[in-house]
């Protein structure tokens, strides 16, 4: 799996550098220095998106006793996760691997933290689907339907099946299978540590049933990938670039589902930047700066991960245990909503 995962990233990285050169990588990198304020915008204002799907988290996760865990804790949570899927060679889900595990170290359990970061990645993949197919709707609108828009229009289909299938899956006893399989696995090669996942499919199913708790972090997410249009249009502005909100949701929509079809490459090389090219042509967004944007965004994936990734190794460090937490089961106070105690 790592081999595969290496070529993959060589095979981004390559397509990627390809484009550079294909499109002249001096006048890439000249609007990218000119877009030199945009960079810092994009920093500072992902923080309101990285706290919204910190909510959404806390949301599904309910309440483990008479209050939840702080949303700093899922703030740097979620930070870790962004952190490892787009500057570590892994196929985008280690983050949610190692934030569920360092969430249960925080006293949530291992249950309850697979549970609702499972939960939580499926809310997550939904709304983005939303999201796209929004976009989608918006670039219909506002231009003339072509090969290159039934083509998005096919590939955000398939983005919905996936959606949709994972979703169900779910209901349909996936997660038990799963569960099932690890302990099974766990008991012939002797691991320990396992059986802290039992009853997780009856623990996932607990936390959607909890309608006020799923549809909160649903929307939490979806106002987070919405906000995405706000980051291009600032971007693209500070570039020379100006285009309207709606512009900026259709680009940012089909720019980030380029990325997560691509989610087998690591950080999405390549796969992300042919995205922004495609569907800025739509819109009269010359190559270079379609580029320009999508390297900028890279940017403020290498400003948030870098510190995210020592934060990761502090948290390792610093979280252990509580003797007396054990993995919970889905106690009726997961049914209180702890959005109302957010700020947010």
């Amino acid at each position: 799996m790592k081999r595969v995962t290496v070529i993959a990233g060589l095979l981004g990285l390559g397509l990627t550098v390809w484009m550079l050169m294909q499109f002249g990588a001096r006048s890439i990198l000249a609007l990218v220095m000119t877009g030199g304020w945009g960079i810092l915008a994009a920093i500072l204002f992902h923080t309101v998106q990285v706290a919204l799907s910190a909510q959404a988290w806390r949301v599904i996760a309910g309440q483990k006793y008479s209050a939840p865990l702080p949303l700093q804790d899922y703030f740097a949570l979620r930070c870790v996760r962004e952190g490892i899927n787009n500057l570590l060679p892994v196929a985008q889900v280690g983050g949610e691997v190692w934030s569920s595990r360092l969430l249960a170290k925080r006293g949530l359990g291992t249950r309850r933290a697979a549970a609702a970061t499972i939960c939580d990645l499926t809310l997550e993949l939904l709304s983005q689907v939303l999201f796209t197919f929004m976009g989608l709707g918006l670039l219909f609108f506002l231009v003339k339907r072509s090969a290159v828009t039934d083509e998005l229009l096919e590939s955000a289909l398939v983005a919905l099946g996936i959606g949709l299938a994972m979703f169900a899956s779910q209901w349909l006893g996936a997660v038990a299978f799963v569960e099932v399989l690890l302990v099974k696995i766990a008991g012939h090669l002797g691991w320990s540590g396992v059986d802290g996942i039992r009853g997780l499919h009856q623990e996932v199913l607990g936390l959607y049933k909890v309608k006020r708790n799923a549809v909160s972090g649903f929307l939490l997410q979806y106002l987070g990938w919405a906000l995405g249009a706000v980051e291009v249009c600032l971007i693209l502005h500070f570039m020379g670039y100006d285009c309207s909100l709606a512009v900026g949701f259709v680009i940012e929509g089909v720019g980030e589902a380029a990325k997560s079809i691509g989610f087998a490459v690591p950080g999405a090389l390549g796969v992300s930047e042919g995205g922004y090219i495609l569907v800025g042509g739509l819109f009269g967004v010359p190559p270079q700066m379609a580029l320009a944007l999508s390297l900028i965004k890279r940017l403020r994936e290498i400003a948030w991960g870098l510190p995210s990734l020592g934060v990761w190794q502090w948290l390792e460090h610093k979280w252990h245990v509580p003797s007396h937490v054990s993995a919970p089961s889905c106690p009726q106070s997961v049914g209180e909503n702890p959005l109302s105690s957010s700020g947010l």
